[in-house]
């Protein structure tokens, strides 16, 4: 992926150049084309949810290029950290369709089509701000996974030079940001798994606003722009079908197989592992929480099962403290069934149940097992 990554900034950098050729006051002609275009999901952690691009065609001045919002430079200093706090600067580059194209074709993703029923003043208008951004300080931008990416950037400089948000949500709006995430997982359990736990509250909050390709696909095609569609019926410019991805340990078999372990070997070493884990877990949550400038990763509630005193509780376990280990116990426990219960409405609520079964257990059986110290409080 990091290779991949490389070579397409590489090229990137020199579509740049060869965009260049075109200025942002190169007039359109009428044959000019302003198209959106939706690439489909795969199975590598960057493509899971798809992406978006803008391509301006015209015959006449041998113009073919896409718009592409969605680049980053690995070799960024603290890249890892930049990324992880939610300040790496993606930016704009340029492909010519050309090439564009050949990388879809050699990952073996679709690419659908929906040209903008626009007059040419209109067309010419964003071809510019395009251009403008492309050759500006404004072609970098902070990401965010919910509330700028490569699609929210695509509607913003649309609706921008449409002169008003025509392109807005169509369709459901009752779901979750969660909810919508989902199925997007399909076949990839640990990923599911690990988007369920880090996510905090805005992610539980209603998606009322387009964030994902496939979102913007759908809601395109059924805006009305000047008493008509704003867009054209979508064409595949290229189809495969997704395989669907496969996995002996990314799934739902080695989860429960791992947490049943747990549960029968009842191995006093292992129950203080597990929850020790599940203690760092959530203290990175927390740290995560307060450090990052991704909003999805603040005010994490799943901290409640993921508590970062119940590395405490392994401590007082190690000395020998049985008061404070029955206590810690007993008060992570009335969390654990807070937790379940707030949790009960929720996307995630049945791939967390286990964890919270397999917790709940080994909890009960440490209080259990300290029960003749009183509890004090």
């Amino acid at each position: 992926m990091k290779a991949l990554q490389k070579l397409l900034y590489l090229v990137g950098l020199w579509s740049l150049l060869f965009a260049k050729g075109y200025s942002q006051n190169t007039p359109l002609s009428t044959q000019a084309k302003v198209s959106v275009l939706t690439c489909g999901t795969g199975n590598e952690s960057y493509s899971l949810f798809g992406h978006t691009a803008i391509r301006v065609k015209d015959s006449v001045q041998g113009l073919d290029v896409v718009y592409n919002y969605g680049a980053f430079d690995f070799n960024t200093p603290n890249f890892v950290a930049k990324f992880a706090k939610g300040d790496l600067q993606y930016f704009v580059v340029a492909h010519s369709y050309a090439d564009f194209i050949y990388n879809y074709t050699a990952e073996k993703r679709s690419v659908y089509e929906q040209e903008l029923q626009i007059e040419t003043p209109a067309k010419q208008l964003i071809f510019n701000n395009l251009n403008k951004t492309l050759f500006s300080e404004e072609r970098y931008y902070t990401y965010k996974f919910i509330d700028k990416n490569c699609t929210t950037m695509v509607v913003d400089i649309l609706n921008q030079s449409l002169g008003s948000d025509y392109i807005t949500k169509k369709g459901d709006t009752t779901q979750t940001y969660r909810s919508v995430l989902y199925p997007y997982f399909d076949g990839h359990f640990y990923e599911q798994l690990g988007t369920s736990i880090i996510f905090g509250t805005k992610v539980d909050q209603k998606a009322t606003h387009i964030f994902l390709p496939f979102e913007l696909k759908n809601s395109l095609a059924k805006t009305k722009y000047q008493q008509h569609p704003l867009a054209r019926k979508s064409s595949t410019l290229l189809y495969f079908e997704k395989e669907k991805a496969s996995s002996w340990w990314n799934n739902w078999y080695t989860y429960v197989l791992f947490l049943g372990l747990v549960l029968v070997l009842n191995k006093k070493s292992l129950n203080y592992t597990f929850l020790t884990i599940l203690g760092i877990l959530g203290l990175f949550f927390i740290t995560m929480g307060f450090y990052s400038f991704h909003h999805e990763l603040a005010n994490n509630y799943n901290a409640l099962l993921f508590s970062p005193l119940l590395v405490l509780l392994v401590f007082f376990a190690v000395i020998q403290n049985k008061k404070r280990v029955y206590q810690l116990a007993v008060f992570h426990l009335i969390l654990l069934v807070a937790y379940t219960i707030y949790i009960a409405n929720k996307a995630h609520f049945l791939i967390v149940l286990p964890l919270c079964i397999t917790t709940f257990l080994i909890l009960l059986r440490i209080a259990w097992h300290n029960k003749k110290i009183p509890i004090i409080m």
